[in-house]
């Protein structure tokens, strides 16, 4: 009896196991099959593995390389900016005054969006001719003819920039908020008693207790900018002459529009790895963890 006591918790949780072996474990485990192997949808005949061919060929792929420098571009512009404004939003929502659950809705209104819907509005905005951006920059005398904004390869990447922006700040502000709120008042009152200001209270009383929010949240939010692909998608499909396709997208457009799934996967598993290296030295860098364990 006592053995059937002790297994019985692991037979209950078998065909959960199972379950997700089937829906992770084995998409990842046959990408990285399928990075050995030559898959063309074009030419099925000419498919069979082909060893290293695959990351030898990324090696010398020039649109890799400039698709990498451009994740990284991506990245790096998103996570600072998203995390200045997100951190200054729920500084802003942590106080009570009139009307704050009204602006707190509105504000993380954009993160309930979908991908795609939200590619449409901004879509709608950025349009040449008949786009609220234009018409309204132009009745301001800011411009004098309408921009493609998306189109034109000086401004393709950061419009994307900024229409990713507006969805992503939303996740930052609502960790950030839950963080703010679970410190306890009484520090701030000690910290006023001792004639702290507001500087003195968010470095000396906030930022101890968000900090490892912040590791955490930033981490998360640097892998999904970086495997983002909807709304450059959507807006650019990684246009105009690549201005705006990040390893994401390279890999997307490899597999889905080229039908070339061996290379696309591949590409898929330098990403992973870059992905782990990153994560991990940021982990080890921020010392996420370590207070608690001590």
């Amino acid at each position: 009896m006592g053995r059937k006591k002790t297994y019985m918790p692991y037979l209950l949780m078998l065909p959960t196991a199972a379950l997700l072996i089937w829906l992770l474990l084995y998409p990842v485990g046959n990408v990285f099959y399928t990075s050995f192997r030559r898959e063309l949808l074009t030419r099925p005949k000419q498919n069979g593995f082909i060893g290293l061919d695959n990351f030898v060929r990324i090696g010398t792929d020039p649109v890799f390389w400039e698709s990498l420098v451009h994740s990284f571009q991506w990245v790096a512009a998103e996570m600072g900016l998203q995390m200045v404004f997100g951190l200054g939003l729920a500084l802003l929502l942590k106080g009570r005054f009139k009307g704050c659950g009204v602006f707190r809705a509105v504000i993380f209104l954009p993160w309930a969006l979908s991908g795609v819907l939200v590619s449409m509005l901004w879509s709608m905005m950025y349009y040449e001719n008949v786009g609220v951006l234009n018409d309204l920059l132009q009745r301001l005398g800011i411009l004098s003819k309408a921009v493609a904004w998306t189109g034109n390869k000086h401004t393709a990447f950061w419009a994307l920039i900024a229409a990713e922006l507006w969805r992503g700040i939303p996740f930052f502000s609502i960790m950030l908020l839950a963080a703010l709120q679970s410190v306890p008042q009484e520090l701030y009152e000690a910290c006023r008693a001792d004639g702290g200001g507001m500087r003195e209270n968010f470095f000396y009383v906030s930022f101890p207790y968000i900090k490892e929010t912040l590791v955490l949240t930033t981490l998360l939010r640097t892998i999904w900018e970086f495997n983002s692909v909807d709304l450059i998608l959507n807006l650019t499909g990684g246009g105009p002459v690549h201005k705006t396709t990040t390893l994401a997208v390279y890999l997307a457009n490899t597999a889905r529009r080229d039908g070339n799934f061996g290379y696309g996967s591949s590409l898929a598993v330098v990403s992973f790895l870059i992905l782990f290296v990153l994560a991990g030295g940021y982990l080890r860098l921020s010392g996420f963890g370590k207070e608690e364990r001590g």
